[in-house]
């Protein structure tokens, strides 16, 4: 059986303020598969971010403080690896698609040296030479496969000048810019207008699919996830407690608290939006 790219174990995440020591973690688990599509879905102060921050090693220490547990991603455990090789991976083999455009993107530089600079630094850390004029032909590339339909002038523009599907295209661009082997989302699309979203999401679900990627899908809403993951992890304060397939989580859902996210979905009739074993329609 082959391992997982990327494999969770007993992950303990605590937060020490004022003198008060509160765990926020209590032993996760979760694997993403290479080439798997998986969602970690839960309510806002579930954890989800605690745990893309562990992952991606952005958690503020202090006053986070991870007190057991590993993050294997090929094999090595993150936890325990120098700080130089783990910043080597953040960006390269690892990206994060971020949920707000316009508070990671910078309002005063052009599309185009942003992402440019973003991939000398990449190439810095994987000691690859590239010169100005191939990194911008990077940029227009990977801004064309993101169905950018003018990318040159996409990336000659400001982030002001974009639209919210654009700018969110643009993210996904940038996640992309080193060719990673795993892309974490965080909320993809959630300020955008549901068409829009619908669109990002494919767009999200292709390019994982064309490019040979694994995604780790971080988001609130059950309903987007439907389309998109092979696999569910539903967390609720801190402990996953319920995983499995897609079809199993929306056919059987064994867990209340997994049924009352799906009827948060917004319907789009009048009766419930997805069955569940309890007999709702």
């Amino acid at each position: 059986m082959t391992a997982p790219l990327l494999s969770i174990r007993g992950l303990k995440v605590r937060f020490t303020a004022y003198g008060q020591v509160n765990e926020v973690l209590h032993g996760v688990d979760l694997d993403v598969p290479a080439r798997g599509n998986v969602a970690l879905v839960g309510e806002s102060g579930s954890g989800k971010s605690v745990t893309m921050k562990a992952i991606m090693g952005l958690l503020r220490t202090p006053p986070a403080e991870i007190t057991g547990g590993q993050i294997l991603f090929r094999g090595q455990d993150l936890l325990t690896m120098r700080e130089r090789e783990r910043l080597k991976l953040r960006g390269t083999a690892m990206s994060m698609v971020f949920q707000d455009p316009m508070s990671s993107l910078n309002p005063v530089f052009t599309i185009r040296d942003q992402l440019a600079t973003i991939l000398k630094y990449a190439d810095r850390r994987l000691g690859r030479d590239r010169s100005r004029a191939q990194r911008l032909a990077r940029v227009h590339e990977v801004l064309a496969q993101v169905r950018m339909r003018e990318p040159e002038q996409v990336a000659a523009a400001f982030p002001i000048m974009l639209s919210g599907g654009m700018r969110q295209r643009v993210l996904i661009a940038m996640a992309l810019l080193s060719e990673p082997e795993l892309l974490i989302a965080d909320e993809p699309g959630t300020a955008l207008d549901v068409t829009t979203q619908a669109q990002i999401l494919k767009l999200l679900k292709d390019l994982v699919a064309e490019r040979g990627l694994a995604l780790l899908m971080i988001t609130h809403n059950l309903g987007v996830v439907r389309e998109t993951a092979d696999r569910v992890y539903v967390m609720n304060k801190g402990t996953i407690v319920e995983s499995a397939t897609t079809g199993a989580i929306f056919a059987h859902p064994r867990e209340e608290y997994t049924r009352d996210l799906m009827a948060a979905v917004p319907r789009l009739t009048g009766g419930h939006r997805y069955g569940t074993q309890g007999g709702r329609a």
